[in-house]
């Protein structure tokens, strides 16, 4: 009979969700800003930096519970490929007790920082080559003093989460043209819009970050539109950072603010239905403003998050797209000639494949071997790091697959391979299957991967 009893207690201990360890969260900023003069990136073309409009970050939050730790750093940049991560990893190692698998850095995709593209980089000559050198090694540096500091700040905190909506910001940038054509921003009051050809994801995942005495320590903000709001040479964190700066007058100057973006492939900010300019620090407050009002209307309604701090990760082959030696010596052509004498005269796709194909000749023909990463809290939140740019009904699938309350999807992180469209607009064509580095079927491929990884770790929770 005792044997019979221990059994039977030790199989209700199994069964019993077990408590979550006291969770502590820590969180910092460090400035990126590069210095004057650099090159900047977003447009296929190189144009120097002119001035500072608002500084650059790279902003950390570090989570521990019990014997896991995880870093999750948001960057105020257009990407970041896989190089500066693994230095960043690296040194993160090094200086604090995060393992580098549990370190996840991401690009806000700001179009208003440096260029990252090393294709345009190498081609630079006297000064900015040499800035663009120096930053290389320093980035890496700066983003991993941001986890150091984020991890010397861990303090006991409560976990609020919730999401907002805003259906009156994002586009989706794709269109059916009266031709049966796929238009790519086909221009404002276009009379041959049919309509948009995709979807666009409105929600605005929150997760509130407070001391037990319920003073502000951080909130986190996803959000899928491309941050290509402000424009000109100026450094700026476009529409995050002007959020960031809304939400600290609202919670005070000691909350810190991250922005990730959600599956922004597709999606921007034009409305083609009007004929308003849209473009530059205006444009970037007035997206920020509503943004923020959203937040500042969510926080009431948001819940308390708790359970286990859990962390699951899966490295899968992506099919590449294949270019032969041929098309790269016509490619480096056209985009020598773009450096040397400006991108006038050349079609801007054209312009867009060679880049393209330029940068897959680092994969030698092989297949991309892409991260995938999902950190979750209890059953209520989960976070979803994948490495390119998703298209928005794919980040939609991931969400609506996952069985979580509130998923979070974060694009451009732990690499940067382009654009990844779906099947459908591989078939349609133009702008983001150009620019992809994928194969068809790589965007499947990610949303099954996260999808198994997010059911592996709602199951976990309970453990």
């Amino acid at each position: 009979m005792k044997l019979l009893i221990q059994f039977l207690a030790a199989i209700l201990i199994a069964l019993v969700p077990a408590a979550a360890q006291d969770l502590r969260m820590g969180s910092a900023e460090v400035d990126i800003t590069p210095p004057p003069g650099m090159a900047m990136g977003g447009y296929f073309q190189i144009r120097l930096n002119t001035g500072t409009l608002d500084p650059l970050y790279a902003k950390a939050m570090v989570l521990q519970d019990g014997p896991v730790e995880v870093a999750l750093v948001f960057c105020d940049l257009l990407n970041l490929p896989r190089g500066y991560v693994d230095d960043a990893r690296r040194i993160i190692q090094s200086t604090t007790h995060i393992p580098p698998e549990n370190v996840m850095v991401s690009a806000t995709h700001s179009h208003t920082g440096p260029e990252m593209n090393h294709v345009f980089l190498d081609r630079l000559q006297g000064a900015p080559a040499q800035i663009a050198r120096e930053y290389r090694t320093a980035l890496p540096e700066k983003i991993a003093e941001a986890v150091k500091e984020a991890e010397a700040h861990l303090q006991p905190v409560e976990v609020w989460a919730g999401a907002g909506e805003e259906r009156s910001l994002p586009f989706n940038r794709r269109y059916l043209m009266k031709d049966g054509t796929i238009g790519w921003n086909p221009g404002k009051l276009n009379p041959n819009i049919v309509r948009p050809a995709g979807p666009v994801d409105p929600q605005i995942p929150i997760v509130y970050f407070t001391t037990p005495t319920d003073s502000p320590v951080a909130t986190f903000v996803n959000y899928a539109m491309h941050a290509d709001t402000t424009g000109g040479t100026q450094y700026s964190a476009d529409y995050p950072g002007a959020l960031a700066r809304a939400l600290e007058v609202v919670k005070g100057p000691q909350m810190l603010t991250l922005f990730a973006i959600g599956a922004a492939g597709d999606i921007n900010h034009l409305d083609v239905k009007t004929s308003d300019r849209q473009q530059g620090p205006k444009e970037s407050a007035r997206i920020a403003a509503i943004l923020a009002a959203d937040v500042i209307k969510t926080y009431p309604k948001l819940i308390k998050v708790e359970g286990p701090l859990h962390i699951r990760h899966e490295v899968i082959q992506l099919p590449i797209q294949q270019v032969t030696p041929e098309e790269v010596e016509k490619s480096r052509a056209l985009v020598d000639r773009a450096v040397e004498k400006g991108p006038q005269g050349i079609p801007f796709l054209e312009l867009v494949g060679a880049v393209k194909n330029l940068l897959l000749t680092d994969f030698h023909g092989q297949p991309i071997e892409a991260e995938v990463d999902v950190v979750s809290l209890g059953r209520d939140v989960a976070w979803v790091s994948l490495p390119g740019e998703l298209f928005a009904e794919l980040g939609m699938d991931i969400k609506n697959a996952s069985p979580f309350r509130y998923t979070i999807v974060d694009e451009l992180t732990n690499d940067s391979i382009h654009y990844v469209p779906d099947l459908k607009a591989f078939a349609e064509g133009n702008y983001e299957p150009t620019n992809s580095f994928c194969a068809p079927g790589g965007g499947e491929k990610l949303v099954a991967a996260a999808t198994h990884l997010l059911i592996e770790a709602y199951m976990g929770s309970s453990r």
